[in-house]
């Protein structure tokens, strides 16, 4: 399995009555076979999958894996606050034909838990999946990092394939690169390191942003792949800005705004997520008119 490029954390597009609207999901995934992204995040932090029942969730799943190309690798969040619903939902994922599952880690009880209590937990799921797995370190949202020690720790198990690092933090992600096994798969989470992120040896990056301007996400790997490094600096200098006003600043609801300008599926998200002010709208329409030739939509 290569696990390489750039991949979008999906979003799971709501309609007005915030009812998952599976065609969206569909449309956005046809639209993306046209691009050079390596594959898709399903039901990650972005997909609001904390927001979805399980036949829901299911659903979402089904959908992606109907629509998708044959050539994109899919990925599936899995992750949940026990072992035991944690590998129930691998499980389902597996038997979806996913060949990946993304963990994020448990976070609840974070006052209670050690590093032993990660690598336990993911030792489990891990031992219980009929697919591989990656780590997935989210502490914007859970307050929890992953750190080197632990990840290493976790890097020798035969069925733990690499780790999703949305720290930001390029050092961590170096000194995991530099500490595990080659074939041991490191991604960025921030669109704001994705440049640093590969110079020091992660293989791409799962990004919230490439959900709304995949062509440039992906063209940034592509250049920094071909050496165009004076190109690939300038890129990633546009995308920190993109990523602060949209992903930082805006949160999921500007991720979908910004897709709806663009022409995909967004849509609202679910409640007590609000949509965005007048203000901020017009913010990151005038970004996308800046950083994407084809102005709002394509």
């Amino acid at each position: 399995m290569v696990i390489s490029g750039i991949f979008p954390a999906l979003v799971t597009p709501f309609r007005s009555d915030e009812s998952v609207l599976l065609e969206g999901v569909r449309e956005n995934i046809r639209r993306y076979n046209n691009t050079a992204l390596a594959g898709y995040v399903v039901l990650g932090s972005t997909g609001e999958s904390v927001m979805l029942r399980q036949d829901e969730a299911d659903s979402v799943l089904a959908a992606v894996r109907e629509a998708a190309s044959p050539d994109k690798l899919l990925i599936a969040g899995t992750g949940a606050e026990s072992t035991a619903e944690t590998i129930a939902r691998t499980k389902r994922a597996a038997a979806l034909a996913y060949p990946l599952a993304l963990v994020k880690t448990p976070y609840y009880y974070k006052p209670f838990y050690r590093a032993e209590t990660y690598i336990q937990h993911y030792r489990a799921v891990a031992d219980a999946s009929p697919i591989p797995i990656l780590l997935y370190s989210v502490p914007v949202f859970t307050g929890v990092t992953l750190e080197s020690p632990e990840v290493l720790a976790l890097a020798s198990h035969p069925n733990i394939v690499g780790i999703k690092d949305s720290s930001g933090s390029v050092q961590r992600i170096g000194e995991i690169v530099a500490g595990a096994a080659r074939q041991f798969c490191v991604l960025t989470g921030g669109a704001a390191v994705v440049y640093p992120s590969l110079a020091v040896g992660a293989r791409g990056a799962i990004l919230a942003l490439a959900a709304a301007i995949p062509e440039k996400c992906a063209e940034l790997f592509a250049l920094f792949e071909r050496g165009d490094h004076a190109r690939a600096q300038e890129l990633q200098l546009a995308l920190v800005a993109a990523s602060k006003r949209i992903v930082s600043e805006c949160g999921i609801p500007g991720v979908k705004y910004a897709m709806d300008l663009r022409g995909y599926q967004g849509g609202v998200s679910r409640r007590p997520l609000l949509p965005l002010s007048e203000e901020k709208k017009h913010s990151i329409a005038t970004l996308l008119s800046e950083i994407h030739p084809a102005a709002a939509r394509v």
